[in-house]
């Protein structure tokens, strides 16, 4: 089933209200869908190169809405909707072991590392802040600057070096993700102290 739903992603790049999926896909994907936005992002960025910023902003700007809508999900419905559908898409082991984690850095961290890189599922992550009542402002911050830094970023990098870069950015983005998380907390304790 995955891989078909997969398949079915990947199809919906290719048509004509491809940046219309890419808003629906990315709105998604942060709160509840199993495909990342990338299965679209990418082959659309390479097939039109001359509208990778107008996707860079689609892309970014619901999946920070779909985000908003995770945490929504966890702070007021998570027994009713969030629960059950995270233990439909096999989450819940995740969640629970975040759940021991929290705390405002921590879930910063994992905004970060998740809005860039998907570790852990930015689903999982968005609908946790929401159950600890994180700082929505400080989550919808942070929402911006991860997915912003993501789609941009992985446009940029498209843009100017074409489908071989996105191998290499695949195999590379968890490692990616953890030297931004550093500079951020580096940054975090430096405005603090």
């Amino acid at each position: 089933m995955f891989r078909k739903l997969y398949h079915w992603t990947l199809g919906l790049a290719g048509h004509p209200r491809a940046d219309v999926a890419l808003g629906g896909v990315s709105f998604v994907e942060s709160s509840f869908f199993p495909i990342p936005a990338d299965v679209l992002f990418v082959p659309m960025c390479l097939s039109r190169p001359d509208r990778v910023w107008h996707y860079a902003f689609i892309a970014s700007l619901f999946s920070v809405l779909g985000g908003i809508f995770g945490w929504l999900l966890g702070h007021y419905a998570f027994d009713m909707i969030g629960r059950p559908m995270l233990e439909a898409m096999g989450k819940m082991d995740s969640f629970e072991r975040l759940q021991g984690t929290t705390g405002d850095l921590a879930i910063l961290a994992m905004l970060v590392t998740s809005g860039l890189a998907h570790v852990p599922p930015m689903k999982v992550v968005t609908i946790l802040a929401g159950v600890i009542s994180f700082d929505p402002v400080l989550f919808i911050l942070s929402a911006i600057v991860a997915r912003s830094a993501r789609f941009y970023g992985l446009g940029w990098l498209l843009s100017r070096y074409g489908a071989s870069i996105a191998h290499f950015i695949e195999k590379r983005m968890a490692w990616i993700a953890g030297a931004i998380l550093i500079v951020l907390i580096a940054a975090w304790y430096f405005l603090k102290g």
